[in-house]
């Protein structure tokens, strides 16, 4: 584990969620993100800093009770900053490369950046690890890798605010930690490279992106 942290220094971090609505016959609209940044400092991973924000969807998009379920209220929602003005701001809080974001079923969070690339040219640019991707390499014949799973696995308290954003970002990065580490100890990773080749999405030319699509907007290496 200590050569992979080595290994790991100079490279940031970023595990992020978002809250969305899902409209049927359209993309995802995002309504909330939290991202929090991870370093390697005297061989552990720890925060170094953390973003979130609620978005305003479009004023064509219902907002359902089912939708409210986990604590937001539709005025905050559309009082929120619009998506281009939320991601840009996160955006400009990416300064020191290089960079990996990380997620739970990354594919959803990267279909929502990808939809805003033109305004988070950094973080759209950023290749993603999949949480779930490391789970299934290291924690071999669960049944589920969901992250409720996962939490369970690993004894981590489910947030009280489950399915908020930033609530589980926070669990995310806890399972991330655990995930490096047992899959250093079995020998999957001792390299950002390894990393990058067992649970690695990599973003593709925006002149492959349909706008239609919510998944399979990055390609995903060794699927």
């Amino acid at each position: 584990m200590t050569a992979l942290m080595d290994n790991l220094c100079g490279t940031t971090f970023v595990v992020i969620d978002f809250e969305a609505l899902t409209p049927t016959g359209r993309p995802a609209e995002p309504t909330e993100v939290a991202a929090l940044a991870l370093v390697v400092r005297d061989g552990h991973l720890v925060e170094d800093g953390r973003f979130e924000s609620l978005i305003q969807p479009p004023s064509d998009v219902p907002i359902t009770s089912r939708d409210l379920a986990h604590g937001m209220s539709e005025a905050a929602l559309r009082r929120a900053p619009v998506p281009a003005v939320v991601l840009a701001g996160l955006d400009q809080n990416l300064t020191a490369p290089p960079y990996r974001l990380v997620a739970q079923h990354a594919s959803t969070e990267a279909g929502l950046i990808a939809r805003q690339r033109r305004h988070c040219p950094v973080l759209s640019s950023t290749p993603f690890l999949d949480t779930l991707k490391m789970a299934k390499q290291v924690l071999r014949g669960m049944s589920s890798y969901g992250l409720d799973a996962l939490l369970r696995y690993y004894g981590i308290a489910q947030p009280a605010d489950r399915h908020r954003a930033m609530p589980d970002v926070e669990v995310t990065a806890d399972v991330f930690r655990r995930l490096l580490c047992d899959g250093a100890l079995a020998g999957h990773w001792s390299t950002l490279l390894d990393l990058d080749a067992s649970a690695g999405l990599r973003p593709k030319p925006e002149t492959c992106i349909d706008a239609s699509a919510q998944d399979g907007l990055f390609d995903v290496r060794n699927a």
